[in-house]
């Protein structure tokens, strides 16, 4: 039975904020009948697939016989076999040290400006 995975492709960044991670859509696993079905083979079957791929957003439909794996769809599993939760945790002291010199430079910026801090 064919299989449909996701390849996100790198992040498109714009100025206007409106930033895009493209995506293929990858069919594996697909017997002859499938890959025969979907696969272009003509000038009209590759813009019906074209169309189609515009039409989910993807980029492209790409279509194997064989297995393809996607290491960033991978789910890592502990013995058990249940997917492992990563949590990751910020360090805060560097930050709050780097907030902390900010304070500062902007006091001493008031203060050559002649401007007093509120209380």
């Amino acid at each position: 039975m064919a299989r449909i995975q996701i390849l996100e492709l790198p992040t498109v960044y714009r100025e206007k904020g409106d930033d895009e991670t493209p995506f293929v859509i990858v069919i594996d696993q697909a017997d002859d009948a499938f890959r025969h079905a979907l696969a272009p083979t003509n000038e009209a079957m590759y813009e019906a697939q074209a169309a189609l791929a515009e039409a989910i957003g993807a980029r492209s439909i790409l279509i194997f016989p064989g297995t393809v794996e996607i290491p960033a769809n991978e789910v890592p599993v502990d013995p058990n076999g249940y997917p492992l939760k990563i949590r990751v945790e910020g360090d805060f002291e560097d930050f709050r040290a780097q907030v902390q010199d900010e304070i500062r430079k902007a006091q001493a910026q008031m203060g050559s400006a002649g401007l007093r801090r509120s209380v």
